[in-house]
C-alpha cells in the first residue's frame, strides 16, 4: 500500500490549486495551511526549485472522531496534499494515504476513519 495517491494534470499551477481546493471542499475538507515550499527554499537556502505547495487539509468531523479515539493523532493532522510542477508544464497532485500512515499508530479504532479519509482524499485528487 503506497503512502500517497497522485495524478498528473495538464493545468496551469494556480488553476490546479484552485480546482484542488474546490474538490477538497466538496469532500468536506477546508485548507488550514498553505505552505509555499519553493518560496521557503529560496528565502532560507537561496535555492531555486519548481513550484511546490503543501496544502494542509482538514475534515473537522473526521478529525473530531479520530481525536476522540486517539488523542495524539493530531500529530498526523492536517492531511497534507501537495501540488508541484512536474516535468514541463505538467502538474502533479498528491495526497497522503491515511489508511497507510495511520496503520503505524496501532489503534484498530482508527482503521475505519483512516480508510474514509483516504477515500475522500483520493476522490478529491482524482476529480481535479
Amino acid at each position: 500500500m503506497s503512502y500517497y495517491h497522485a495524478r498528473i494534470v495538464d493545468l496551469p499551477f494556480d488553476k490546479a490549486i484552485e480546482r484542488l481546493t474546490a474538490a477538497l471542499a466538496r469532500q468536506g475538507f477546508g485548507i488550514l495551511t498553505d505552505i509555499d515550499i519553493a518560496a521557503t527554499m529560496k528565502k532560507k537556502l537561496g535555492k531555486e526549485m519548481p513550484a511546490y505547495r503543501i496544502l494542509g487539509a482538514c475534515n473537522p468531523k473526521l478529525a473530531d472522531r479520530a481525536l476522540t479515539i486517539e488523542n495524539k493523532i493530531g500529530t498526523m493532522l492536517p492531511c497534507n496534499v501537495i501540488v508541484r510542477r512536474a516535468e514541463g508544464e505538467k502538474i502533479e497532485i498528491a495526497a497522503i494515504n491515511h489508511a497507510s500512515s495511520m496503520s503505524a499508530v496501532g489503534n484498530p479504532g482508527l482503521d475505519e476513519i483512516a480508510g474514509e479519509v483516504a477515500s475522500l482524499l483520493r476522490t478529491a485528487v482524482d476529480s481535479v
